[in-house]
């Protein structure tokens, strides 16, 4: 089958990709960004990639006529609080209208559980989205998941960020809420076992684990899991913005994503059948389960995708190609350079860079500075970075965001998303005579940037002399 992905650089995406090729399908990836596409050249080569954004006008003539089948895998949640319903319902209407010249049979569409009749915000942006969907030109075919749990997915990384930090937790009454999670590895089976499935057209089913907990009992129940105890006394004074900054705070979550999450973790989200389930014959993994293949996967190095890698974990929402052109006037740098003995072993340490592995020299500096951004409102270092020793252009990388990744070239650069009087680049690059040129870049703006420039120039005396003298040793 011809198949049109849509988000298929996110967090579903990036996972299905590979699954539906190694279905023998042939797959047309629709992006905002091509070069954002985060896969190898193998599967590259596999693929056609389209540049649409379904927020913006119609474009005639860019999807094929020829396709089978579509996944409708976008949604706007993060982006902003305020309006992402509105950006939701515009993006499924503009999806209608570029498949109404095709020949398109059938559209999945991953959606929420919204069985209860006091739907939050998000929940009901879903809903609106799903009658929207089913006035276009094919038969739509809708999974509603319950929350996902899966090693890079919000709602694991958040639960983990948790229960890893914080022993000891006062919570909100919101965590009595009930919910019904599912692994990733059941969303997968269920979305391919839809695909052509003529049975499914123009149905609605509800997809989830077996288990029916709090987010209490698993907060509780992921401890268990990790070998430790936890202790949880909910108080029912926290106003939702409050619990928005706790959230915001605690973990690796943006201050949107974390406002709207707190907004649909007051209403229950619970499964009301299972005939999905018992049509495709796919049993589905506990909430422990989930938790120990997520952990096998980090063990392993295999997380495929994290939601941490999408443009709306940062300050940057698309357009990053205009940064990758590092300015050359009306800036500040600092240009260190260092001779190399071993090209292969030093580009590893360069890729290794950042998460687990720290920043070479004065981790406990960057530390700091991630958590000054953190309380100003930035993306501070907790987003890591997804993969141990992998980078692609879009990548998050701790309160970086990767712009070019060319190891063939032997070089990297990254844009800060953090918060800054100004824009600033970091490069690293290998030379033909074996020279490490390690180059950080700052373009002010007005007077405060510049003040903020020389403010730290004796750390940057320190940091980047020590960053480039550890990247160098191998």
């Amino acid at each position: 089958m011809k198949i049109l992905l849509t988000g298929a650089n996110g967090y579903i995406g990036m996972r299905l990709l590979p699954m539906l090729l190694e279905l023998g399908h042939e797959v047309i990836c629709t992006v905002r960004d091509a070069e954002r596409l985060s896969v190898d050249k193998e599967t590259r080569a596999k693929i056609q990639v389209l540049e649409i954004d379904f927020l913006e006008d119609f474009v005639a003539g860019k999807v094929p006529h020829d396709i089978d089948a579509a996944y409708f895998l976008i949604h706007s949640m993060s982006s902003s609080t305020k309006d992402f319903d509105e950006m939701e319902a515009i993006t499924a209407k503009n999806f209608n209208t570029y498949l109404e010249g095709t020949q398109v049979q059938q559209v999945i569409y991953l959606s929420g559980i919204v069985n209860d009749d006091n739907l939050s915000k998000h929940l009901w942006s879903r809903k609106n989205v799903e009658q929207i969907l089913a006035e276009g030109p094919f038969e739509l075919t809708v999974l509603k998941a319950g929350i996902i749990v899966g090693s890079g997915s919000s709602s694991f990384e958040i639960i983990r960020d948790l229960c890893e930090k914080l022993p000891f937790m006062i919570t909100p009454k919101w965590v009595l809420t009930k919910t019904q999670p599912i692994a990733i590895r059941d969303v997968m089976n269920f979305l391919v076992g839809v695909l052509g499935n003529e049975k499914t057209y123009n149905e609605s089913y509800d997809i989830a684990g077996p288990d029916v907990l709090t987010y209490k009992e698993m907060l509780q129940q992921y401890a268990r899991a990790r070998g430790f105890k936890n202790w949880i006394v909910t108080v029912p004074i926290m106003t939702p913005k409050i619990s928005s900054y706790w959230l915001y705070f605690v973990t690796s979550t943006s201050y949107k994503l974390a406002l709207n999450l707190v907004d649909s973790m007051k209403i229950e989200v619970i499964a009301k059948d299972t005939r999905l389930q018992e049509l495709l014959n796919i049993k589905t993994h506990s909430y422990s389960e989930a938790i120990d293949m997520a952990f096998n996967k980090i063990a392993q190095n295999q997380v495929v995708s994290s939601w941490k890698d999408s443009m709306v974990s940062g300050r940057f929402r698309q357009d990053l190609e205009k940064y990758i052109q590092v300015p050359k006037f009306g800036i500040l740098k600092d240009e260190q350079k260092r001779n190399i003995t071993n090209q292969e072993a030093v580009l590893e340490n360069i890729w290794s860079i950042g998460g687990e592995k720290g920043w070479y020299y004065g981790n406990w500096l960057w530390k700091i500075r991630g958590f000054l951004d953190k309380v100003s409102g930035g993306v501070g270092l907790r987003r890591g970075r997804t993969h141990p020793d992998k980078l692609y252009p879009g990548d998050a990388l701790d309160f970086w965001r990767v712009l070019l990744a060319d190891k063939k070239g032997k070089r990297l650069l990254l844009f800060a998303e953090m918060k800054l009087p100004g824009e600033a680049w970091l490069e690293f690059k290998i030379d033909d005579d074996n020279v490490l040129h390690q180059t950080a870049t700052f373009r002010p703006r007005g007077l405060r940037g510049r003040l903020y420039w020389y403010s730290i120039v004796p750390f940057h005396y320190f940091i980047f002399g020590g960053m480039i003298r550890n990247i160098a040793k191998t």
